[in-house]
């Protein structure tokens, strides 16, 4: 007889287990809870609404249902005994006990329980206290450390510190300012271990291990691992570079050793068992152990599995794994490619419709939903992680391949994902066993040198350069012949006698990416040509060619056309001949409407006019500073951080002050290229040093030209600052530090002169383009200190901003309403850790309020709010988030409490929970936060700390949106740091800003002053008209002050 299957869970795993299940003829139906919507009818496959986090009730529906198997993979439903209880209760279930679970869910336990049964792991110790956590970091000879939370919670917080001051920076954030709650009531302290990271798994009954093929995961968010680190962009298994000898020595002295011990020390382990090692040179170590399949781990193992996964599952659990040993697929090898939303691992917008699923399975792949949910027949995402396309082929780049054709045909809005998931393996093992396929990333190209593209593609780029003779050449010397197997130059031709060449090749980098979303190309080439021109300039060349490689996926002829025109455009304007370029066609690596584009400048100069002069920088001499046409090429990885937390878009109008365009053309503005305006300058022998202000900004630019004995001191108030610079300082919250060591601020290039010839020098440069005096070459007096010191910058930034703090005092005196007939129903929610309660109490007894409290929910039992309200007559209710399954379990109860007392507003005053959206969605424009920071909001438990050397801090209270991660503000109040001010004694003038704060922020929203629009936006109204942010300054006569 056939049995019904529950998988608990909804993630890309959870899809995955039960795809695998729904293959076996021993199951009717699989049910998955709660599901989403790739398992929302498909098949043998549905989803349920059981509510997973009573157990109770979870093992009655298994009976009343009929439910033979329940499959858990969760590690806090693990770790909260849902095995145990179901299997009390009668009800069949497969995963460990919570007393095993205890190997994940429990960090200080793990590392004992490794050390005991002398299983290689990395060094490591525990700890309560702060002061002896930082003792034992500043006496540790760990260069670098990882610190992990390892309190009750069954969370993975986890912090890695490259340095001794982060790593105490940590502890303090994790057991003082309770950044993690009670998952930080102790921390684990272990050293950080470089090498090749590799998981193995395995199933076990207890005695018996059956492994599966090993899987490498790659974590970072971009191509070439770049970006930050996630939960994981991709996965390939088998992992062909790892030999079997190490994997007998994996199975044997760690997988079998763990299961042995968990035996002898009373926790038989029932399961699947997951160890992420890192294996450096000989030598491997435990970093993490699991008590379930990874995810993505699970999307490559399970289409390998050859065997009746149920029936593996069920020789598990009952002892008889060593008479049903899993068979793996041989000669193949599986990809899988994770598609996820914008603006991941950090904050990410939701409800993105998903297309093209049908097509991607049409082309023989597997699409496991991890983040999706159904909104009538549409597919929409719902998480971080939306979709993983897997592929399985003979070959590890065969798959690959596979897997990147399903993501080009799925389609949602900021898709983001790697195209080069276990590329690196496949290339390193292709190299150790001597198989070197030079064709391995190439479809289709089109060279000036060899004509291996279809003719109507080369001829269409020939056509779109000949449509503008003009730009083709422009020096003397250029033989530029389209469609001929090589490109000519006569360098004599141009009147050089005695030259020497300078070259320089170079990439757009992220903010080609910003171009694409934009649907704006035009800027890209005039960048691509500038950053190249610049560089070659900085050798005091005049430049000569220029080259490009523009490679794309299906090609685009308006798109190619624009970027191409660009570069035409820009060489016309450097001087230069554009000789030609290369075209390649990869829809295998780019998705359509994806391109990538190359540069590549050839300049000369005579031998005898050598720019740099290094050796004769001396102590005295002046920095003139070129300005910028705004951001240029550089810094965009944290410009769309900075608008993934931001209301903007890049169709939006700019901020106030910074001109008349969209955002995305302000950002697009193309690089400055300074050759025409510098050339005679450079020829004078006036200048010593020129360089372009490239990667790395302000403070790492300037010292690539300079002297090791030398350093330079700028001021900020001596040029100016294009005002997205302070817009983007003050939406990203950035320190001066990151300003300057990201963004030019303005200064494109600088030239280093003589002090006596400064003033003629920026004479004649300001003939051409702006440019101030903006700083000297001091003598560096401290050996490896910063070689760029930028006074003022900050201030600079904070004067050049569009006024827009708000001063409380000022509000509350001109806030004048009539009083409601009835007052509005506010709720307070909190949880023990908020400074305000007691002040949103006392403001709601005044007469003139037009709120009342009539509520006080808390996550957490016996706090002192709870009884403080209760003292005041208010009614409490405590909803203790650790007895829900899930976040929209808990948020449903708050909210069936919320009706049940009429609540119309809500307050969260030290409230530590993540709100699901659904409730988000359901109260929006009625929940009001306060942090204690300046929005947008500083990440972490202590910005106070961070802002001690900005100059001002405060608090914000916004309204609390599903999408925007800043919120839209209601309110500010400014605090100044002052020159002794600590941590301590800030943070609580911060706490003194928020009584005062918060108050009068819920009277400006009950009172219906202050509404949130439909478009996110914060309202003002006077009378009966409705005012936008940027009109409310006229509602309310006050001075602002910062």
């Amino acid at each position: 007889m056939a049995d019904r299957v529950l998988v608990i869970g909804s993630g890309g795993r959870e899809h995955a287990l039960a795809w695998k299940l729904a293959q076996s003829p021993h199951v009717k139906q699989v049910l998955v809870a709660p599901g989403n919507a790739g398992t929302a009818n498909d098949g043998k496959i549905s989803n349920s609404a059981v509510l997973v986090s009573n157990h109770t009730i979870l093992a009655q529906f298994c009976k009343d249902h009929n439910i033979g198997l329940v499959v858990v993979e969760s590690e806090t439903l693990l770790g909260a005994g849902i095995v145990d209880d179901l299997i009390s209760a009668g009800v069949r279930c497969f995963g460990p006990s919570a007393k095993a679970a205890q190997i994940e869910t429990n960090t200080s336990f793990a590392k004992a329980f490794l050390d005991r049964h002398r299983i290689p792991t990395a060094r490591w110790k525990m700890f309560a206290n702060p002061n002896e956590a930082c003792s034992f970091i500043t006496s540790t000879d760990f260069p670098a450390m990882v610190i992990k939370a390892s309190g009750p919670a069954a969370r993975k917080e986890i912090i890695i510190a490259p340095s001794k001051e982060e790593a105490c920076g940590a502890v303090q954030e994790i057991l003082q300012d309770k950044a993690f709650e009670e998952a930080g009531e102790t921390v684990v302290i272990e050293e950080l271990l470089k090498g090749e990271e590799l998981y193995c798994l395995c199933f076990t009954d207890g005695v018996t291990i059956a492994t599966m093929p090993p899987v490498q995961v790659q974590k970072r968010l971009m191509d070439g691992d770049q970006g930050p680190n996630t939960a994981g962009m991709g996965a390939y298994c088998p992992a062909p570079q790892i030999p079997e000898a190490l994997l007998e020595k994996i199975k044997d002295s760690f997988l079998q050793n763990i299961v042995d011990g968990m035996r002898q020390d009373g926790a038989t382990y029932v399961g699947v068992l997951q160890i992420g090692l890192m294996c450096i040179k000989d030598d491997v170590k435990i970093l993490n152990v699991s008590c379930h399949f990874g995810d993505p781990q699970c999307q490559v193992i399970l289409p390998l599995l050859n065997n009746d996964f149920y029936e593996v599952i069920q020789a598990t659990i009952d002892g008889k794994l060593r008479g049903c040993l899993p068979a793996w697929s041989e000669n193949h090898t599986a990809v899988a490619v994770v598609m996820a939303s914008e603006g991941y691992p950090e904050d990410y917008a939701k409800g993105m419709e998903v297309t093209g699923l049908l097509q991607a399975r049409e082309l023989g792949l597997e699409v496991f939903h991890a983040g999706t949910e159904m909104q009538g027949d549409k597919v929409v995402t719902d998480g971080g992680r939306v979709l993983v396309v897997t592929a399985v082929k003979k070959d590890l780049m065969s798959a690959l391949e596979e897997a990147n054709k399903g993501v080009a045909a799925i389609r949602f809005k900021g898709a983001v994902y790697r195209k080069d998931i276990g590329y690196q393996a496949a290339v390193s093992f292709q190299q150790s066993v001597g198989l070197i396929y030079h064709d391995i990333t190439t479809d289709t190209i089109t060279s000036s040198a060899y004509q291996t593209q279809p003719p109507s593609a080369s001829a269409h780029i020939s056509e779109l350069l000949k449509s503008c003779p003009q730009h083709l050449s422009y020096l003397a010397g250029s033989h530029a012949e389209l469609g001929s197997s090589t490109d000519l130059f006569d360098l004599k031709a141009t009147g050089f006698a005695d030259s020497i060449l300078v070259a320089q090749t170079k990439g757009i980098g992220t903010k080609l990416q910003i171009a694409q979303m934009c649907k704006k190309h035009d800027p890209i080439g005039q960048d691509l040509v500038a950053i190249c021109i610049n560089d070659i300039l900085a050798q005091g060349a005049e430049p000569l060619f220029f080259l490009y490689y523009f490679a794309c996926g299906k090609p685009d002829t308006e798109v190619k056309q624009a970027v191409i025109a660009g570069i035409a455009e820009a060489c016309e304007k450097a001087g230069c001949a554009l000789l030609g370029g290369e075209t390649a066609e990869k829809p295998g690596i780019y998705s359509p409407g994806e391109y990538d584009v190359v540069g590549f400048a050839v300049g000369a100069k005579e031998r005898d006019q050598m720019l740099l002069q290094l050796e004769k920088v001396v102590a005295g001499d002046v920095i003139i500073g070129l300005a910028s046409s705004g951001i240029h090429s550089h810094g965009f990885s944290l410009v769309r951080k900075i608008l993934s937390m931001s209301s903007l878009c890049y169709s939006s109008p700019v901020p106030d002050g910074c001109g008349h365009q969209t955002l995305g053309e302000l950002l697009l503005m193309p690089t400055k290229i300074y050759n025409k305006a510098l050339l005679p300058v450079l020829h004078s022998g006036h200048v010593k040093v020129f360089a372009p202000i490239a990667g790395g900004g302000l403070l790492e630019s300037i010292p690539r030209i300079l002297p090791e004995s030398f350093s330079v001191v700028l001021d900020a108030h001596s040029w100016q600052i294009p005002e997205i610079f302070s817009w983007l300082q003050k939406e990203g919250n950035l320190s001066e530090e990151q300003v300057a060591r990201t963004f030019n601020c303005g200064i494109g290039a600088i030239l280093v002169v003589e002090k006596e010839l400064a003033q003629k020098v920026l004479k004649d440069v300001q003939r051409h383009e702006e440019a101030w005096l903006i700083g000297n070459v001091v003598r560096s007096h401290i050996e490896g200190s910063s070689h760029v010191k930028v006074k003022n910058l900050l201030k600079a930034l904070q004067l050049n901003r569009s006024p827009f703090l708000q001063n409380v005092a000022n509000v509350d005196s001109h806030l004048h309403v009539k009083l409601q007939r009835s007052k509005v129903k506010v709720a307070i929610l909190i949880s023990g850790t908020g400074t305000s309660l007691e002040a949103l109490i006392s403001y709601a007894k005044e007469p003139a309020s037009c709120a009342q409290i009539a509520l006080v929910i808390s996550n957490k039992s016996g706090v002192e709010e709870l009884r403080n309200a209760a003292r005041a007559g208010i009614p409490t209710r405590v909803v203790d988030h650790k007895l829900y399954g899930s976040r929209s379990e808990f948020d449903s109860t708050i909210d069936r409490v919320l009706e049940e007392f009429s609540v119309e507003l809500i307050c969260l005053a030290g409230f530590m929970r993540i709100l699901s959206s659904s409730f988000i969605r359901k109260w929006n424009g009625k929940i009001l936060n306060i942090s204690r920071s300046l929005l947008p909001l500083v990440k972490g438990g202590n910005a106070h700390k961070q802002v001690l050397q900005t100059g001002v801090t405060g608090c914000t209270v916004h309204f609390v949106l599903e999408e925007a991660s800043r919120g839209a503000i209601i309110l500010q109040e400014p605090v100044s740091v002052k020159t002794d001010d600590t941590e301590e004694t800030l943070l609580e003038r911060v706490k003194d800003a928020e009584c005062r704060a918060f108050p009068i922020a819920l009277q400006l929203v009950a009172s219906g002053m202050v509404q949130l629009g439909e478009d996110g936006e914060t309202y003002w109204k006077q009378g009966s008209e409705s005012l936008n942010p940027h009109e409310k300054q006229d509602c309310i006569s006050f001075a602002t002050n910062l």
